[in-house]
């Protein structure tokens, strides 16, 4: 049994055949080869992968289109031999490259070598007279042109006997096919609500192209003989035809690109030099440790063949550096390089900090290096445009994703296209939970009420029927967010890519696959937080002529981690949670070591020992060790195993083990399999009696390790990241005031983070300076001793009106609202743009009523247009205009509650003061403030005043009813829960911005904080 035309699901919405389920039964059927058909080379890998598993033949193919004679006619064609392969790579990148739909005549001659061409009996082929267009195929292909006949469930088409006797006549060989687009008939519905999701179309609209019959599933080989009964030679023929396609395809190579240097280059020789001087400049007149630690890398980078990959690394951050981009001091185990380090790829000097570089590159296990860099995120695809530059265009690649249908999304899909309501599609987001991992059966077991919803209507069984069926499958491809593959040769000579955004290529292969055949992928990572660094320290520079090289920021600032040792940490890189907070208050550090320390430990599990930390640093409790030997090793650490690295040193120190080989035994034993667990027991146990230990202490330290392998994090990726976190702390503490405010224009739309930060600046009283058309820039800005706000934090003010009022204002301030109007002209000045302006008080500098400038706005608005209706040079140009300024208008002044709520409007948040804090004076109570509730003890009274900003109802199982309040004071917000009596007497005064007083408890449960109400007045 052969399967000529299998298209998987891989081929987005094109197929619902997955290859877990169509193996099994091609096993069955006992076929001797199958061959892949997408319109892309997309699945291609796994689907050769899973023909070798199961022992079938496996032939590549790819469904397309010629042109001729100005039509498109489809066409399949499979690569007979390994230069067939290599035209199929060629073919489909041109067509996806190029954005074109058919193949022309020139690239069929030149791609033709290798290629079987399969002319179906399709509808475009049997419509009219096509004999030229069989002529031109035969005349590129000669024998390797074929025709192929299809009888779907065994059912002829109208066209095949004309069909055939054409192909007889030219002498084309016939083969017996079946397109399979599904494993099964009753799949046939599934299949087209999928090609009905890929073409965004409902299925009852009249656009969508449905599919030409209901039986393009697998045939089973009895079912596949019986359609042919009467022709077994075509069966014979398309075994044959299958047979005869070789291709192998080569897998697990090492296709490392090469760094350009003048030949004969001796490139060890090179690297060395470059090391050498860096590390000389970086660190003058190191010890001879060093020089030893440079050495020993260099002999294994260069014995494991990677020193082009540091000379390519080593050159993009360079050109980095000259381009001022700011890069992360590393990430991940390139940390613990020193060739690295010399080289400036990373910030962190690896005998400083103990770190081992087998946990990097192993010479007892060769897997590719992994050097993934951070940039700042808004300049990360300059460095990518760099390496297309310099190792060329066609070798440098972006890395495909497919997304896929998951619960929610195939769920919704399915329901678009069946024509569901909007309420009905809102429910279905509703009743599905967005977890991870969440599965529609999974949904539909834990809530009745889907459960309930789904049965109520026939329809909808069929929905979920069909959404079940479709859950999982590919839906869309896009662009991996790090991932470059650099390749020694030209990429369409390896694999499919297809366009892709910024003018670079992207693969049609995802990670691994790209990884299989043997190509390297480095991660180019946009990290927010260098941004934030990034703009702080232009800020900065703006404000006061001062330029901060953060390499060169002392790690010791006694300021600095005192800011830390309060839990000050809003806005600092991977220190802002609560929980972390609470570590850093219990820790209080004191040395750039601890930070490292409880980034590492502030994970599930390992948590649990942050307190016990904390206590062996404060002298709280005596540091204990399993074995003396173990002092030197986690002493750092007050005897607590934090890191790999430290596992890794106890294994080489106490048996004996090369570095090399405990880094196998660390990965061995967090994989936790009892084998092998067993097995590395037995090696240390002997390495340790061989180093004269006894076996109770190798048992004893070797069972620490098992329980330790789970915890331990790698010390070089915790080191990395922890100078971040200490260089923004260091900011915050030294340089508040570009701090927040870039910290502000990076929260932009998050109105809690932005509400958190205003608090927080509030209370070290800095002022907030409002949005000004004379004084503000784009963004958040230094003005004076406060920050002002940009105007883009202003809502629904156009782009380009700011943009126009910042160019208009270099040539001087403005000097009323008239003037803004003649300056910028009617295409920028406009009510939408202004009127969120004047709310937010952006032009209360021309000193009046923001009442009056509403009053007067409609006719600045007319002014500009006759003066200046568009941006040419105007008639009026040159007079000033000064003769025809209209008059404000007369209006009463805005009342304060309205010019409050204005504010709230357009920014967001309040400004001059919050309505709740004005409340407070005048109430002259004493209420918590909501953001302190956080620190307070659990059921602990509390009274507090706040607006109401939402208000969930719902029902307990004994039905009755029950409420949750969000409050909004002027620190923050507060969940407050009413209970059914409560509720009940209360419900009345819950209407949104109602201002209310709670009395009530605090409970503080799994690190969240609510207010159990027992009064409400109002």
């Amino acid at each position: 049994m052969v399967y000529p035309h299998i298209s998987t699901s891989a081929d987005l919405l094109k197929s619902t055949v997955r290859l877990d389920e169509l193996f099994p039964f091609l096993k069955q059927q006992g076929t001797v080869s199958a061959a892949i058909v997408n319109t892309k080379l997309y699945g291609i890998l796994p689907f050769w992968e899973a023909c070798k598993k199961a022992g079938i033949h496996a032939v590549a193919g790819l469904s397309a289109f010629i042109e001729f004679d100005g039509q498109e006619y489809p066409v399949v064609l499979y690569a007979r031999s390994n230069a067939g392969y290599q035209n199929l790579l060629k073919i489909t990148s041109a067509l996806s490259t190029r954005d074109k739909n058919s193949i022309p005549e020139q690239w069929l001659k030149a791609y033709k070598d290798g290629l079987v061409c399969a002319i179906p009996n399709s509808i475009q082929w049997t419509l009219t007279d096509r004999s030229e267009a069989f002529r031109y195929l035969q005349s590129v292909f000669g024998e390797e042109c074929f025709a192929s006949v299809s009888r779907p469930g065994g059912e002829r088409t109208e066209y095949e006997e004309g069909f055939v006797a054409q192909c007889t006549e030219l002498g084309l060989a016939i083969f017996a096919t079946q397109e399979c687009r599904y494993l099964r008939e009753e799949d046939a519905f599934a299949f087209e609500v999928a090609s009905a999701i890929g073409q965004g179309l409902k299925m009852n609209d009249p656009e969508r192209k449905k599919p030409g019959h209901a039986k393009a599933y697998v045939p089973t080989a009895q079912e596949f003989s019986g359609w042919f009964s009467d022709r077994p030679e075509w069966v014979a023929e398309a075994a044959a035809l299958m047979a005869g396609c070789q291709v192998a395809i080569a897998l697990h190579g090492q296709l490392l690109p090469m760094f350009p240097l003048p030949e004969g280059t001796d490139r060890l020789r090179y690297i060395e030099e470059l090391c050498k001087t860096g590390l000389e400049e970086r660190l003058p007149g190191t010890t001879a440790a060093y020089s030893q630690r440079l050495s020993y890398e260099l002999g294994v980078i260069s014995q494991m063949g990677f020193i082009d990959y540091f000379l390519i690394v080593a050159d993009f951050m360079k050109f980095a550096r000259e381009q001022e981009i700011l890069t992360g001091p590393g990430r991940g185990s390139s940390a613990s390089s020193l060739v690295a380090f010399s080289l400036r790829i990373t910030d962190v000097d690896p005998l400083e900090h103990g770190l081992l570089f087998e946990r990097f590159l192993n010479p007892e296990r060769v897997t590719l290096p992994d050097i993934d860099i951070d940039f700042a995120d808004h300049r990360r695809h300059e460095v990518v445009e760099y390496v297309a530059r310099k190792y060329g265009k066609d070798k440098t690649a972006q890395i495909i994703t497919f997304g896929t249908l998951s619960a929610k999304a195939v769920a919704r899909d399915t329901a678009r296209v069946f024509g569901f309501e909007a309420e009905e599609l809102e429910a279905i987001s509703k009743m599905i939970p967005n977890r991870l991992g969440t599965t529609l059966r999974s949904a539909l077991k834990e809530s009745p009420k889907f459960s309930d919803w789904v049965i109520a209507k026939e329809e909808r069984k069929t929905w979920f029927k069909t959404a079940l069926k479709l859950e999982g499958l590919p839906r869309h491809a896009s662009t991996h967010a790090a991932g470059v593959i650099l390749s020694p040769a030209p990429l369409v000579d390896l694999v499919p890519i297809e366009k892709g955004s910024e003018d670079i290529y992207i693969t049609q292969w995802p990670m691994g696959e790209l990884e299989q055949i043997g190509l390297l992928k480095m991660d180019f990572l946009g990290l927010r937080n260098l941004t934030i660094l990034e703009q702080i320290r232009r800020l900065l520079h703006r404000q006061s002529g001062k330029w901060i090289d953060y390499r060169k920021i002392p790690l010791q600032d006694d300021a600095t981690y005192a800011l830390l040792a309060k839990g000050d940490t809003t806005g600092i890189f991977q220190l802002e949670s609560d929980g972390m907070r609470r570590s850093l208050q219990q820790v209080k550090p004191t040395a750039f070591g601890d930070i490292v320390a409880v980034n590492a430990l502030f994970r599930p599990g390992p948590m649990e020992f942050i307190p016990l930390y904390a206590r062996r640093k404060h002298k709280q409790e005596t540091v204990a060790y399993a074995h003396p030997i173990l002092e030197p090793i986690l002493a750092e650490t007050y005897g607590v195993i934090v890191y790999q690295e430290q596992i890794m040193q106890i294994a080489a120190q106490m048996a004996g083990f090369s570095l090399g080989e405990a880094d196998l035994l660390r990965r061995a034993v967090s994989k936790k399999k009892r084998e092998i667990l067993d097995e590395q027991r037995m090696n240390f146990t002997k390495g340790a009696a061989s180093k004269g230990f006894p076996a109770a202490a190798a048992t004893e330290v070797y069972d620490l390790i098992v329980r330790f392998a789970d915890y331990g994090f790698p010390k070089s990726h915790a080191v990395a990241y922890s100078m971040i976190s200490y260089q923004l702390a260091f900011m915050k503490t030294h340089y508040a005031l570009p701090f927040y405010a870039a910290m502000l224009a990076n929260s932009a739309g998050n109105n809690e983070k932005i509400q958190q930060l205003l608090q927080e600046i509030k209370g070290r009283s800095i002022p907030v300076l409002p949005p000004s058309i004379q004084e503000s820039g784009y963004s958040f800005s230094v003005d004076g001793e406060g920050i002002r706000i940009g105007l883009n934090s202003v809502k629904s003010v156009p782009g380009n009106a700011i943009k126009a009022l910042l160019n208009a204002r270099k040539e001087g301030p403005f000097t009323s609202m008239f003037n803004i109007a003649e300056r910028i002209s009617a295409v920028h000045f406009t009510r939408k743009a202004f009127e969120p302006l004047i709310k937010a008080g952006a032009l209360d500098g021309f000193g009046l009523d923001r009442g009056v400038l509403l009053a007067s706005l409609d006719s600045a608005v007319k002014h500009a247009e006759l003066v200046k209706p568009n941006e040419e040079p105007g008639l009026f140009d040159d007079m000033g205009s000064s003769f025809m300024k209209p008059k404000y208008a007369k209006a009463s002044p805005m009342p304060e509650n309205l010019k409050l709520d204005f504010e709230k409007e357009v920014l967001g948040f309040y400004l001059s003061m919050h309505p709740i804090a004005r409340e407070k004076e005048q109430r002259q109570k004493t209420f918590a403030d909501l953001a302190e509730l956080k620190n307070s003890k659990d059921r602990e009274p509390v009274l507090v005043l706040g607006m109401v900003e939402d208000v969930k109802r719902i029902r307990t199982k004994k039905g009755d009813a029950m409420g949750f309040v969000t409050l909004q004071d002027d620190t923050g917000p507060a969940s407050v829960t009413l209970f059914p009596a409560e509720y009940a007497k209360f419900n009345a005064l819950l209407e949104i911005n109602a201002i209310l007083e709670v009395q009530g408890i605090i409970e503080n449960r799994n690190q969240k904080t609510a207010i159990i109400c027992k009064t409400i007045d109002s």
